[in-house]
């Protein structure tokens, strides 16, 4: 059928399949969900409205999802409460609906978010459409099993479910250079694996949004413990963001042992008693929720702590701006969206040598690389760092200015242009090998890396013309971040901007 479009298209008419923009479907299983990779989507379906992309998203869950033109919710045919999770759902989605809701989008390439039954549903379109599939390794499922399950089997099982999940792939994101080796290991060809630039809503997570008092404020938390000395460090109020002179770690993120919680609760256990020695008023705060909330409010009983639970859009931008640092333990995650959205709001961090948060860090700058030890952290280094921190105002702010301003080069407007331009390619790809080319061309097919540098250079050349941007980047291209526009073979497609 591209074919005879494509061959009975007048040239400019812009009925060609190499004329017409790029349509995505993408497929995920969580969206109603408060977490990084629900965060991640809504933004990417945002800036698809903003930016006139047809990109559609269709989930099947029972929790509240955007009520946005792009984002469709078929209602599942089964859903039931995670085991040892029950924060979280498993749903069935019904199967021959989306089937037939995709056929009748037609998309050009289809994006499977999630190796859930929603992407699998996405997998099986893509085959009936016989389009590319493209996706995001957002979470390494094989660790949270090992952690939550401790069972070597389901261990294996799950890593054989993601390696035949993931086979079929024209192009899988990571969300950081560290995860790719764990997509090698899943057998997935290099030359498929791509690093996708993060990105995150810089201007919903700013300094501006600190709020003095909002701790007294905020409804249904548990304290563990109030606190009741005042701080024995002369200060003003402004040296604490909260304007109390009371120094808050924050951790942001799921309540389960997969993030590592439990070694977080030894460490806050020392430092909190070094700080009651110091006479400094200090407090853990945990936003958020899951299965391990209980044994860790059981464990931190006696310390200064709070659990606020979920909390959502500005009232979350509000805490994070209104804490003085952010810790963030975890081992396994492929990112860590909050460590970028503390650090855009002005906070130092601390994280650990493994996954890709240190990615995001910049050590003594924005934050702390701390080493771990197999699957645990180095407790006294991070008590010790803590320590430093919130006796330390001036080193408190410089770092957290230097923060908030290294987070500016991760925009989700530059990430969410990455992103497009890897489905354009993956299109465009599947167009040169049916040999879909302008008539009389002759050119050589390229590789994936190729067509995506060519289409960045061509969105460059573009936004030059417009008087957009003074002169075209100069860098050399990568086949982990495939968004280097310089020296690539030409090839005759368009780019849709």
């Amino acid at each position: 059928m591209e074919h005879i479009t494509h061959e009975s298209a007048t040239p400019g008419s812009g009925q060609s399949v190499l004329e017409r923009p790029l349509r995505v479907l993408l497929f995920t299983d969580t969206l109603g969900d408060v977490n990084g990779v629900s965060r991640f989507i809504r933004n990417v379906a945002e800036q698809a409205r903003k930016t006139s992309r047809d990109l559609t998203v269709v989930t099947s869950t029972r929790f509240e999802v955007p009520d946005a033109a792009n984002i469709i919710n078929l209602p599942p045919i089964f859903a039931m409460k995670m085991p040892k999770y029950e924060q979280l759902d498993f749903a069935l989605p019904p199967l021959f609906k989306m089937l037939r809701l995709a056929n009748k989008l037609q998309p050009d390439v289809i994006h499977c978010s999630t190796p859930g039954p929603v992407g699998t549903v996405g997998l099986i379109a893509s085959k009936m459409l016989r389009v590319p599939v493209v996706g995001v390794y957002h979470t390494d499922f094989p660790a949270y099993v090992d952690h939550l399950f401790g069972d070597e089997s389901m261990t294996w099982a799950t890593t054989q479910t993601m390696r035949a999940f993931y086979s079929g792939f024209r192009a899988i994101f990571t969300r950081s250079e560290d995860y790719v080796q764990g997509l090698l290991r899943l057998g997935v060809v290099r030359e498929r694996i791509l690093a996708l630039r993060p990105g995150i809503m810089i201007d919903q997570f700013h300094p501006r949004f600190r709020t003095p008092g909002i701790f007294a404020t905020l409804k249904d938390q548990k304290i563990i413990e109030p606190l009741r000395e005042k701080s024995n460090i002369p200060a003003s109020p402004q040296q604490t963001n909260g304007g109390d002179n009371v120094c808050r770690v924050l951790y942001a993120g799921r309540v389960s042992i997969e993030k590592n919680l439990p070694s977080l609760v030894n460490v806050w256990i020392a430092a909190d008693a070094k700080l009651r020695a110091l006479g400094v008023a200090a407090e853990l705060v945990i936003v958020g929720d899951g299965p391990y909330r209980p044994d860790m409010q059981a464990a931190l009983r006696g310390t200064r702590a709070r659990f606020t639970g979920f909390r959502h859009g500005e009232e979350l931008a509000r805490i994070y701006a209104s804490c003085d640092l952010f810790v963030f333990p975890s081992l396994t995650d492929t990112l860590g969206q909050v460590v970028m959205e503390s650090q855009s709001s002005g906070l130092p961090v601390l994280v650990a040598d493994q996954g890709g948060p240190k990615e995001v860090v910049i050590q003594a700058k924005t934050g702390f690389v701390l080493a771990s030890v197999g699957d645990s952290l180095v407790t006294s280094a991070w008590v010790d760092h803590i320590i430093e921190l919130a006796t330390n105002a001036r080193l408190r702010a410089d770092m957290g200015h230097a923060a908030h301003e290294s987070m500016r080069a991760y925009s989700m407007d530059e990430s969410f242009e990455h992103y497009w331009r890897v489905h354009e390619a993956a299109w465009r790809e599947k167009q040169l090998a049916a040999e879909l080319k302008p008539r009389g061309s002759a050119q050589e097919r390229p590789d994936l890396a190729s067509l995506v540098a060519q289409l960045a250079h061509a969105q460059q050349i573009q936004q030059a013309r417009q008087g957009n941007q003074p002169q075209l980047a100069q860098s050399t291209l990568s086949h982990n971040r495939l968004d280097a526009p310089d020296q690539v073979p030409a090839v005759a497609t368009t780019a849709s901007a």
